[in-house]
């Protein structure tokens, strides 16, 4: 037989009384809001045995004090090291040096680092040295006229006695630079 049809309801009175709702216990779902509580809890663990961990590392490599400190068990670790010798301050001076080749000088800004070649005359026996490696342009003069022929000057950073060698072969040497 047929349903006979209810005219509906107004809106909101349709959801059954209080009274109806049988009572029932909480439904926790599993690994919800006590799962993560657990993984902090077991990350706290997991920290705090990672820091003892590292914390025994330490005593065991570190510092030692006594005998053994001094080398008198080599199995135990490390000599300690031997103390930091200071070497003496070189001595930096400029020395203006002229280069044979004046076009090679106009390439040469300051702060660039330069090899410095001298070459003597191959009749006389001579051949060709380095007398400076890595030494610093501080300076690279404008050229005066009537002087392009004799090469151009360049000022360099060197120690005292490289210096020394630079001015005394470039007296009886013609001289050439390489970019390092």
């Amino acid at each position: 037989m047929p349903v006979p049809l209810r005219p509906p309801r107004p809106l909101g009175t349709d959801a059954p009384a209080t009274h109806e709702v049988p009572a029932f216990d909480p439904v926790r779902v599993r690994g919800g809001r006590y799962q993560l509580q657990r993984l902090v809890r077991h990350r706290r663990r997991a920290v705090v045995a990672g820091l003892a961990v590292t914390a025994a590392a330490l005593v065991a490599a570190g510092p030692r004090t006594g005998p053994e400190a001094h080398g008198a068990d080599p199995a135990r670790g490390h000599r300690p090291a031997e103390p930091v010798r200071r070497h003496a301050t070189v001595d930096m001076v400029t020395a203006p040096v002229r280069i044979a080749d004046a076009a090679t000088v106009r390439l040469l800004r300051p702060g660039d680092r330069v090899d410095v070649i001298a070459a003597e005359d191959p009749a006389a026996g001579g051949g060709a040295r380095v007398l400076a490696r890595g030494v610093r342009v501080t300076k690279v003069p404008e050229p005066l006229d009537g002087t392009a022929g004799s090469g151009a000057l360049v000022v360099l950073a060197a120690p005292r006695a490289t210096a020394a060698r630079l001015v005394g072969a470039s007296a009886t040497a013609r001289l050439a630079v390489t970019l390092c």
